[in-house]
């Protein structure tokens, strides 16, 4: 597909999509609002592949006096006067998966590259006298203050945050390098942190008093990411073209990357804000695919819902103060905040009478992503693959076969080792979600109705199966609670030959042992 414009793909560099004349979506406003509001210590929580590092970008090429990089934007119209500050970038993403050991020479590296910028090396060995002692020089040698970039504080940090002792030790030389910010104060024109989390115990939230936390504020929600009108309007041409590609109507496609990669939203009343990673990568590819969830999920997030037995189930419309968004990884006693924080999960609803917010899936990328991810992590089958599974399934419940469907999945059970402890009817439960959600990639599967649970409702053309799962019980039991609790009703009305599917789990033998079809 020959692109209306260049897509800045896996870019985070101010200078280079500008100079490259890469599709740039005007961001620059909001510095300008910092400016204008005085802010000098600003911190910004997103989640990662968000653009939280091509904001800092721009940070450093603004204070750095880029006017050329500015030109037709928000920044260029207000600046009238371009000063040239030092600008100390520490770009902490490089530190994820290191020991102690490591981060101090990571830390170490990145001040020599900083020190040689002002033809210096330091003798001293601590990092955070070192990082002191830049920030003056730099001051001393241009007479102006300097502006401090810290991009993903807390990288080094997230995949050891369930690691008692190397989560302290981290915690520990992380906390020792941030502490001379707030006593550099004097040196300092701005300084930017970004992350995806508030350590709460480190020097940066607990001494940085003035430090503005705008995660959450309605004015900021689209400052990563690109709105829903931004897409509408700036990226509209870039819409029209991939519609023609895929050989469907501009409003459907729109309807597609909605449902995709739409529904972020970080504060009470937020914009509507699409994932940047996702809709660029489909705009350049020519087609929609689950690129931020394939680009990799962080081992945090599965130890995170593995800790707190999370059932996916439930996952969806549980609520959370503003309390709990707040709360430091170290204190978590839910799964909740950091699935927020890290985008599995975002605002749906703000009830501003009890102060409660209604978390749930994004989108549909980041529901089947987190059903896919944790299934290849709780699931192992011992021969062929979960996704060859779930086609072999559909495959026999589109032909009309539901013997042939549960004969698959009493055998795919029975071959299955999963890590949960399997001694509960919630297990099961949470291992069919599972099976059943992967089947949801390929067919409508739903779990609720008004007139109750029913365990699965998959819905075909011309018939729909509610299916009920039993628990060391029976298969007639099953379809006994089906008729009782009237979960046929729902689906009366659509003139569908209704199937009912009760189906008994064995814990002794660890599958599919009964199941009883009628309709």
């Amino acid at each position: 597909m020959a692109a209306t414009r260049k897509y800045p793909v896996g870019i985070q560099t101010f200078e280079k999509i500008r100079e490259g004349n890469y599709l740039y979506i005007d961001k620059t406003q909001y510095l300008v609002d910092f400016i204008k509001n005085g802010y000098q210590y600003v911190f910004l929580s997103r989640p990662r592949r968000f653009g939280k590092s091509l904001f800092a970008s721009m940070i450093h090429a603004y204070y750095e006096g880029r006017k050329d990089l500015f030109e037709g934007l928000a920044m260029g119209k207000y600046e009238k006067n371009w000063v040239k500050h030092p600008v100390l970038h520490f770009d902490m993403s490089g530190a994820k998966h290191m020991d102690n050991d490591m981060l101090e020479r990571y830390l170490a590296d990145m001040l020599d590259d900083q020190e040689a910028v002002f033809g210096y090396k330091s003798e001293k060995k601590d990092a955070n006298i070192r990082l002191k002692d830049l920030v003056v020089k730099a001051y001393s040698q241009t007479g102006q203050k300097a502006v401090l970039v810290i991009d993903e504080y807390d990288a080094p940090l997230l995949d050891v945050v369930h690691e008692e002792q190397n989560l302290a030790d981290l915690r520990r030389t992380m906390q020792n390098f941030y502490s001379p910010i707030k006593l550099l104060d004097p040196y300092l024109e701005f300084v930017f942190l970004t992350g995806i989390t508030k350590f709460a115990q480190l020097s940066i939230f607990s001494e940085l008093n003035n430090l503005f936390n705008i995660s959450m504020y309605d004015q900021y929600s689209a400052i990563c990411g690109i709105s829903s009108e931004e897409l509408h309007t700036q990226m509209r041409p870039d819409v029209e073209h991939l519609a023609e590609h895929l050989h469907i109507t501009v409003d459907e496609t729109f309807a597609l990357l909605k449902n995709k990669y739409d529904g972020y939203h970080f504060s009470k009343n937020s914009e509507d804000v699409y994932n940047p990673f996702s809709l660029i990568k489909a705009l350049a590819s020519g087609d929609i695919d689950n690129y931020w969830f394939g680009s990799g999920t962080p081992t945090y997030i599965i130890k995170l819902l593995q800790k707190y037995n999370v059932s996916l189930r439930d996952l969806t419309g549980q609520d959370a103060s503003i309390d709990d968004f707040n709360v430091s990884p170290e204190n978590m006693t839910t799964a909740l905040p950091l699935l927020y924080q890290s985008g599995y999960l975002t605002i749906k609803h703000y009830d501003p009478t009890i102060g409660l917010y209604t978390l749930a899936y994004p989108n549909e990328e980041v529901r089947v992503g987190m059903i896919r991810s944790l299934a290849a992590n709780y699931l192992i089958p011992a021969e062929g693959t979960n996704s060859s599974f779930a086609i072999k399934f559909v495959k026999a419940v589109m032909a009309g076969d539901m013997e042939l469907a549960l004969t698959l999945m009493r055998a795919y059970l029975a071959g299955v080792s999963y890590r949960l402890s399997n001694k509960t009817e919630r297990d099961v439960q949470t291992i069919f979600y599972l099976v059943f959600s992967l089947i949801g990639s390929f067919i409508q599967v739903e779990e609720e109705s008004a007139h109750g649970r029913a365990d699965v409702v998959i819905t075909l053309p011309s018939v729909v199966y509610v299916m009920e799962l039993k628990f060391d019980g029976s298969a007639d039991a099953a379809l006994k609670q089906i008729d009782d609790k009237g979960y046929l009703i729902p689906y009366t009305a659509d003139g569908k030959r209704l199937v009912k599917v009760g189906v008994n789990y064995s814990s002794e033998e660890r599958t599919v042992t009964e199941w009883k079809i009628e309709g």
